[in-house]
């Protein structure tokens, strides 16, 4: 065997090995998405709950993973001096922000409340008054939602200073220039009385569909019998007779 047909032999062994790798990476991503999902909706059938009843302020922010997606209720009037834009955020494919905005409880805590979308042209100047927060006393019914920090080779908001915009709702960071406590969840809003304007337009709940996890893995073994059948096919009638 020529050192040229040796090396073409592990390269496509090489290959198929790594197209049976992607089709079981693919499958175990499809295996996390259905647990996530069952998680969301076996917490999603579960009563409405005061949000102060399952967190509080003495929690740590990483507690919120363990009641996510949870639906609950909180009764409070926004400050929307402490408001916070979440940028790099789209909705049906255009670019825009989240309005992420305190609302302090009738218990002196607040909690973050991700109101919704704004589009991109919103948010300076006079602009601001398309989607401020409603005043007096309302009522919110959302998801809970987890803090999110950077990680990996994300870069973390600057740690001073007071910001208008932020890269992702880090409550920790939040909390640090609001002059009341802050929950360590945030809340996804579904429902708001009395209701808000037409901006911003609220978050819908997580996708509950499996994606194209199961069908990239079809598609990967193919290729790799393709791959494994056809290779062999090729040099046997490539090979010349004796």
């Amino acid at each position: 065997m020529s050192l040229r047909r040796l090396l073409l032999n592990i390269a496509v062994l090489l290959a198929v090995a790594a197209m049976v790798t992607a089709g079981f990476w693919q499958l175990h991503r499809l295996s996390e998405r259905r647990e996530r999902n069952s998680t969301i909706a076996g917490r999603g059938e579960m009563p409405v709950a005061e949000v102060e009843d399952l967190v509080g302020m003495g929690d740590a922010y990483d507690a919120g993973g363990e009641i996510e997606f949870r639906l609950v209720r909180a009764v409070g009037v926004y400050q929307p001096e402490g408001q916070v834009l979440i940028r790099n955020r789209t909705h049906q494919g255009s670019a825009g922000f989240w309005a992420l905005t305190p609302l302090r409880l009738r218990t002196g805590a607040a909690v973050a409340v991700n109101r919704g979308w704004i589009p991109f042209g919103v948010g300076t100047g006079d602009s601001q008054a398309q989607f401020a927060p409603a005043s007096g006393e309302v009522e919110v019914v959302g998801l809970v939602r987890a803090t999110v920090t950077a990680a990996g080779l994300q870069q973390a908001d600057p740690p001073g200073g007071v910001l208008d915009e932020m890269a992702r709702p880090d409550l920790a960071r939040l909390a640090e220039q609001l002059d009341a406590g802050l929950l360590p969840v945030y809340l996804q809003l579904q429902d708001q009385s009395p209701p808000g304007g037409d901006l911003p337009i609220p978050v819908p709940p997580p996708d509950l569909g499996e994606g194209s996890h199961l069908a990239y893995a079809v598609q990967w073994f193919m290729f790799a019998v393709i791959a494994a059948v056809g290779y062999p096919l090729i040099l046997r009638r490539s090979t010349p007779r004796g």
